[in-house]
C-alpha cells in the first residue's frame, strides 16, 4: 500500500515548469506547473520488489492535461482530463518506470501528481476494462446536468505477482474470480463556496489512498459485481464534490483506490452561469420579491387573510405550472420564471376571489395546510430516509410524499386557526432560505429543490440526494428557526380572544348594501349612484381646466 501524507506544503513541493524532468517519491504529492509547448518527463526510481502495479495520477481544477505512457499520446495507453490516473504493471527486477505529462490549454495549468503501490495482493483498479479505452482503466469517468452527476468506472481484477499472467475477467463466477470483488463508493465534500484551486488540491489529497478515503469521506453505497458500475448523485451546482471508489478483496481482505474524481456540477470558462455567478439575475429578483412577501406572511399572515390566501394560491399554481411548461416545452429559464410568476400571481388571486365569494373555510385551510405538508414531506426525504432504495420507484415515493402531505391537514382538522399560523411561520420563513441560495450556496435549499429535480426529471429517481451540512448551512438553519418561531409566537399572542377567522366577505359586503338601501337616517343611503358620481367627478375635473371669466360688466355704459 502506498505511504500516507500530509497535505501540501508549497515552499518544499512546488516544481519549476522550466524542468525538463519531474522526479517523484513513492507515495508522495507534488505539486508542478504545466506549460503547452513543454512536455514533462515523469520518473520514479527505487521501487521495491515488493510493489506489483503502481497507479500514477494527476489532478487539476478545470484545465486537461495528459498523462501517458509514451512521448507521442496514443488513445489506448494515454488519458486528458482533470483527474487522470494510469496503471503500470511492473515487470520482473524493474525498479524505475517512467510517465509523460503535458497540457494543450494556452494557459499554464497548476497540477498535483502522486504515484501510489500496491502488492500482489491488492486488487487491480479497472483491470477488467471492457468499456473505455485503457486496456487497465483506474480513472473514474465523471458526467453532470443540472439534475445529476453521474460517476462510471471499470470493474477491477484480482491481484497477482510480478511476471505472471493476469487472472481471466469472464470465466468462471465463482470464489477464485473477479466476482467475489465489491465496490464501495465514497464521497467528500469541499467547504461551502471555496473555489480555489489550492483548496481543491489541498482536499484531494485526501482522496487518493484508502485509508484516508476511508477516514474522511462518506461511504455512500457498496456494490457487488454483479451490479452496475454506475452511481448517480444529485448535482449542487457550485458545490464541489470529490468522490472515488474503493475495492475491496473480501477473501484476502485488501483493498485499491481508484484515482479520484471531481465536479462543481458547473463550469469555469463559460461567460454566463459560469461557477463565480450562479445566480442568475431574474432568480434573484423572484426570490427576493417571494421573500419579502414571506416575511410579511411569517409575522402578519393570519390578521391579513387576503394576503395570506394570495401567497398560497400562488405556490400552489406556480410550482404546478413550472413542472408542465418545464415537461412540455424547451423555453428557456428566465421565460419560464416570469410565466411561473404569472401564472403564480393569477391562481392566487383566484384562490382570494373564491374565497370573497363561497367563503369555503375547509377548501382553503385545505390548501394551506396542503403546502405545509409539503414542506414537512420535502423535509422527510431530505433525509437519509430519502435514499432509501425502496423510493427509487416513482410510485413508492410519490404515494409516499402524498400521504405525508395530506396527513398535516387531517391531523389539524380540528384547530384550523393553528394550522394556519403553522404554515404562515414556518413556510414565510422558509422563503428566505430560498433568497438566501440565490446569492449563496446553501444545502437547504435543496428541501425542496430535490423535490422539483423528482417532478421535472424520471432519471433522477436513482440519485443519491446527499447534501454538505458546514458552518453556512448551521447558520441559516438558525434564521430560519428564529423567523418561524418569533413569527408563530407573535400570532398566537395577538390573535387572543380575536375571531377565528373573518367572516365571509361577500355576506358582509351583501349584507351591507341592504342596510343602506333600508336605512334612510344612515347617511350612506343618500350617496348618489356611482354612474352620477363618476359624471361629478368629471365634471369637477374639467371645470379644473376651464379658464376663469373675469368678473363685472362686461357691456358699454350707455350715454
Amino acid at each position: 500500500m502506498g505511504k500516507s501524507s500530509g497535505l501540501w506544503e508549497p515552499s518544499t513541493l512546488r516544481v519549476s515548469s522550466t524542468s525538463s524532468l519531474l522526479e517523484f517519491s513513492m507515495g508522495t504529492f507534488r505539486y508542478f506547473e504545466l506549460n503547452r509547448p513543454f512536455p514533462e518527463e515523469a520518473i520514479l526510481r527505487h521501487i521495491s520488489s515488493n510493489v506489483t502495479f503502481l497507479i500514477f495520477q494527476i489532478h487539476s481544477q478545470y484545465q486537461n492535461t495528459t498523462i501517458s505512457f509514451s512521448k507521442t499520446p496514443l488513445p489506448n495507453t494515454s488519458g486528458t482530463g482533470t483527474d487522470k490516473g494510469l496503471v503500470f504493471i511492473l515487470r520482473p527486477e524493474q525498479s524505475m518506470c517512467t510517465w509523460y505529462l503535458e497540457t494543450l490549454d494556452a494557459e499554464p495549468v497548476q497540477n498535483v501528481a502522486i504515484p501510489l503501490s500496491y502488492s500482489g495482493r491488492d486488487p487491480i483498479p479497472g483491470g477488467c476494462n471492457l468499456e473505455f479505452d485503457l486496456d487497465i482503466d483506474p480513472n473514474i469517468y465523471l458526467e453532470y446536468n443540472f439534475f445529476e452527476t453521474t460517476i462510471k468506472f471499470a470493474p477491477a481484477n484480482l491481484g497477482y505477482a510480478r511476471g505472471t499472467d493476469p487472472p481471466p475477467c469472464d470465466i468462471g463466477t465463482g470464489r477464485d474470480s473477479r466476482w467475489r470483488l465489491q465496490y464501495d463508493v465514497y464521497q467528500y465534500f469541499l467547504p461551502e463556496n471555496d473555489l480555489t484551486e489550492e483548496g481543491l488540491l489541498q482536499h484531494l489529497q485526501r482522496m487518493a489512498e484508502v485509508p484516508q478515503v476511508v477516514a474522511n469521506a462518506i461511504k455512500v453505497v457498496t456494490l457487488t459485481a454483479n451490479d452496475k458500475t454506475s452511481v448517480s448523485f444529485s448535482s449542487l451546482r457550485g458545490q464541489g464534490v470529490i468522490y472515488n471508489v474503493i475495492v475491496w478483496d473480501p477473501f484476502l481482505n485488501t483493498s485499491a483506490a481508484y484515482v479520484p474524481a471531481h465536479t462543481y456540477a458547473c463550469s469555469f470558462e463559460e461567460t454566463e452561469g459560469n461557477c463565480s455567478s450562479l445566480g442568475r439575475v431574474s432568480s434573484k429578483v423572484f426570490f427576493t420579491l417571494f421573500a419579502l412577501l414571506g416575511l410579511f406572511i411569517c409575522f402578519f399572515g393570519h390578521r391579513f387573510w387576503k394576503t395570506e390566501l394570495f401567497f398560497i394560491g400562488f405556490i400552489f399554481m406556480g410550482f404546478f405550472f413550472y413542472v408542465l411548461i418545464t415537461r412540455l416545452t424547451p423555453i428557456k429559464y428566465d421565460v419560464r420564471l416570469i410565466l411561473t410568476a404569472i401564472a403564480g400571481s393569477v391562481g392566487g388571486i383566484f384562490l382570494v376571489a373564491a374565497w370573497w365569494r363561497f367563503g369555503i373555510l375547509l377548501l382553503c385551510m385545505l390548501c394551506v395546510g396542503l403546502v405545509l405538508g409539503f414542506l414537512v414531506s420535502s423535509v422527510t426525504f431530505f433525509t437519509p430516509l430519502g435514499n432509501l432504495k425502496i423510493f427509487r420507484d416513482d410510485g413508492v415515493f410519490w404515494v409516499t410524499f402524498s400521504c405525508i402531505a395530506v396527513l398535516i391537514p387531517v391531523v389539524f382538522m380540528g384547530c384550523l386557526r393553528i394550522l394556519n399560523i403553522l404554515t404562515c411561520g414556518f413556510i414565510g420563513s422558509y422563503s428566505v432560505v430560498l433568497a438566501v441560495d440565490s446569492y449563496l450556496y446553501t444545502s437547504l435549499s435543496y428541501i425542496t429543490l430535490n423535490v422539483l429535480k423528482r417532478a421535472l426529471n424520471t432519471d433522477f429517481r436513482g440519485a443519491f440526494t446527499n447534501v454538505p451540512f458546514q458552518t453556512n448551512d448551521f447558520i441559516i438553519l438558525a434564521v430560519w428557526g428564529m423567523l418561524a418561531v418569533s413569527g408563530i409566537t407573535l400570532q398566537i399572542r395577538r390573535e387572543r380572544g380575536q375571531p377565528i377567522f373573518p367572516p365571509h366577505p361577500y355576506k358582509l359586503w351583501k349584507r351591507e348594501r341592504e342596510r343602506r338601501v333600508t336605512n334612510i337616517l344612515d347617511p350612506s343611503y343618500h350617496i348618489p349612484p356611482l354612474r352620477e358620481r363618476l359624471y361629478g367627478r368629471l365634471t369637477q375635473i374639467k371645470e379644473f381646466f376651464q379658464k376663469e371669466q373675469p368678473a363685472g360688466e362686461r357691456t358699454p355704459l350707455l350715454l
